[in-house]
């Protein structure tokens, strides 16, 4: 039997939220948008939502100085295009090649680009801020309080802005309806509690950027209806190639792969209601506290 070769969803996914962000908007935003409640609900609301997004983000950035900001996870480099356009000097952390390029592209020339995990990350630099936006979930908790702290010039602050787990995400046995990601959020504060940081600034986003869901997942089922009516098609005229495709398929996905595709594109349970229930989304600001 051949060997089946894993695929790789999450680049699968990150290339196709690009290139569907791109022609939405113009720009290469990853992160979630901001939406009012006067905004309808829709694909050609996505890049005012996200501005909102990241104006309510920067907000929380000190006033009247340059800043030595680094971005932690820092996607494609749009928030780091927009630092930069401000006056600050920003460093980006990006494990992915893909994205590397593309940061190195969108955020420019006086950007450093790191290629590596933050976890790999080395410098004698201090910063001015460490921010992670919508990359907190990807690191250890421990490993990414306190490697940022560490990270810290004098009277520097963390920028944490993403999804946790609520409680209801791992009491529920809903696997399908359970919307999101990130660590537990019960585990975060825990973390945060027995470390020499104090909260500045915390405010909970979860039902303004809740819609965002429901955008992504009717692009998903876009998808899902253009597949399903090839298919349909080359059953109909074909058989006998169509058999020999789905055999081609069964050979480098599983039937739990498989089935996990069909929920992503075909399926309706990221709803807004489902973010919110199983999602608490935190946008803070965090400080040494040396007494603490």
């Amino acid at each position: 039997m051949p060997r089946r070769t894993k695929l790789d969803t999450r680049a699968v996914g990150l290339d196709i939220g690009l290139a569907f962000s791109r022609f939405l908007t113009g720009r290469e935003n990853l992160h979630y948008g901001v939406w009012a409640s006067d905004l309808a609900v829709c694909a050609a609301n996505v890049g005012q939502a996200q501005e909102a997004y990241t104006e309510k983000l920067f907000g929380l950035l000190p006033k009247g100085r340059e800043l030595r900001i680094l971005d932690i996870g820092g996607g494609a480099g749009e928030t780091a295009k927009k630092l930069v356009a401000l006056g600050h000097r920003v460093d980006i952390v990006i494990p992915s090649a893909f994205l590397a390029a593309r940061c190195r592209e969108n955020a420019g020339p006086s950007a450093n680009v790191h290629e590596c995990t933050f976890q790999a990350f080395s410098t004698d630099q201090r910063f001015d801020l460490c921010l992670f936006s919508e990359s907190f979930q990807y690191i250890p908790i421990e490993t990414a309080l306190d490697k940022a702290a560490a990270l810290l010039a004098p009277n520097g602050a963390i920028i944490v802005s993403d999804c946790f787990r609520t409680e209801a995400f791992y009491r529920d046995k809903k696997k399908g309806a359970r919307v999101g990601g990130g660590h537990s959020l019960k585990k975060f504060r825990a973390s945060l509690e027995s470390r020499p940081l104090k909260v500045v600034f915390e405010e909970d986003i979860t039902t303004p950027v809740a819609p965002t869901v429901e955008i992504e997942q009717e692009l998903f089922n876009v998808i899902g209806y253009a597949i399903r009516r090839v298919d349909e098609g080359l059953r109909a005229s074909h058989p006998f190639l169509r058999g020999m495709l789905g055999r081609i398929v069964g050979l480098f996905l599983g039937a739990r792969r498989r089935a996990r595709l069909d929920q992503r594109l075909n399926g309706t349970a990221r709803s807004a209601e489902n973010f919110v229930r199983y999602n608490t989304y935190l946008m803070m600001k965090l400080a040494p506290a040396p007494n603490k």
